[in-house]
């Protein structure tokens, strides 16, 4: 069987890997891959601190996801040879003022009735744990199962991983999915070659919507969600900045500062429908800044060595679209939201399932795309 995918982001590596370890043939078909939103993401992999009200169904797949993240790191960093940058070092979730308080004690009544640990903290014993927090921090939630990633290196072993499990990359967009009767059967790529398949994957991000060829009734609800992120280095040879992940709550507006062991420092990050525009605007860059520096004094004297923005792939009730469309042989695997590299181990599972067996996993079926179908949601009852 031979299967093409469409986009090679960190979703489309993932499947591509799963999928070619069940003894399929696998092209990705991507002008560049290792990029997308991924390559802009932070990192966290934070199924509980992420949780909102109204995404309790989402709850069970974004755990099952982070359950599977140090055993498929181990094997991904062998397979590969290359580090991720995995680091199991819990999260802090903090607020400056009361309304910022009241908002994470709910959260924390959520946790509780979700079944999910967390720890209520004074913002004193907040400020024990992480020293570097300003004195006017009020409370926080400590959080030891939400851990990090580098999206970087993740994207370049799954890369390394992938050429060693024979997966071919045709370094093309993907302009028409190709169709043969009733079912997909490729895609014709952008110079011009046609690409023949028994099975399509559609991981293209936000961009997953655009592609030509794609029947109306298919095609994935998905939109691109502009996100800003800064990085910041400690001067080496340096000493611990921050221990762990810190979220925050200031004014009510959602800020993150992600360490990494090399003296990184990821701070983001922005959320604006904004469609295609990826520039990076002075007014995102001061509002990250300076509620960092409400959260974090220390953080204005670090010197700011890039600024990004990327887009996240959103669907209309934030969950990803996961699986066979009422196309033959189509399959969907985008729409993450901000649970890209969180949802990578669990994804890559279910689609190199359903691509091989026809089954999807019992945890996936939730996430099918045919619940946006307009023929489903017009039927009676």
């Amino acid at each position: 069987m031979h299967v093409l995918i469409i986009g090679g982001g960190v979703i489309g590596l993932v499947t591509a890997w799963r999928t070619a370890q069940r003894g399929a043939r696998v092209t990705v078909a991507d002008p560049a891959p290792g990029g997308g939103a991924a390559h802009v993401a932070a990192g966290m992999l934070a199924a509980v601190t992420e949780l909102h009200y109204g995404e309790e169904s989402l709850l069970a797949l974004n755990l099952a996801s982070a359950r599977r993240y140090p055993a498929f790191t181990a094997e991904l960093e062998e397979a590969s040879g290359l580090g991720t940058g995995y680091r199991a070092c819990g999260t802090l979730a903090v607020a400056l003022d009361a309304d910022d308080r009241a908002h994470l004690r709910e959260l924390h009544a959520l946790h509780r009735r979700c079944g999910l640990e967390s720890a209520w903290l004074t913002g004193r014993e907040c400020r024990r744990l992480e020293p570097m927090l300003a004195p006017g921090v009020r409370g926080g939630l400590r959080v030891d199962g939400d851990h990090q990633t580098d999206p970087r290196r993740l994207t370049a072993a799954l890369l390394a991983a992938c050429e060693r499990a024979g997966v071919r990359f045709a370094l093309q967009r993907a302009e028409r999915l190709s169709l043969s009767g009733d079912r997909a059967a490729g895609a014709r790529l952008a110079d011009g070659t046609a690409v023949e398949a028994d099975r399509v994957v559609l991981a293209a991000g936000g961009g997953s919507g655009r592609l030509a060829g794609v029947p109306e009734e298919v095609l994935p609800p998905v939109r691109p969600v502009k996100g800003q992120i800064l990085r910041l280095r400690i001067p080496g040879p340096y000493a611990p900045f921050l221990s762990r992940t810190v979220r925050a709550l200031v004014r009510g507006g959602h800020v993150y500062l992600v360490p990494r062991a090399d003296g990184e420092l990821v701070l983001g990050a922005t959320s604006e429908e904004q469609g295609w525009d990826t520039s990076v605007t002075a007014g995102g860059v001061y509002e990250l800044l300076r509620d960092a520096h409400e959260l974090v004094p220390g953080i204005t004297e670090l010197p700011l060595v890039e600024t990004r923005a990327g887009l996240r792939p959103c669907s209309p009730d934030n969950a990803p679209l996961l699986g066979p469309t009422a196309l033959p042989g189509l399959h969907l695997a985008t729409g993450h939201h901000r649970n890209g590299v969180l949802l990578a181990p669990v994804t890559g599972d279910a689609l190199a399932r359903a691509l091989t067996t026809g089954e999807l996993p019992e945890e996936a079926r939730p996430f099918t795309p045919r619940r946006f179908d307009r023929t489903l949601q017009e039927t009676p009852l």
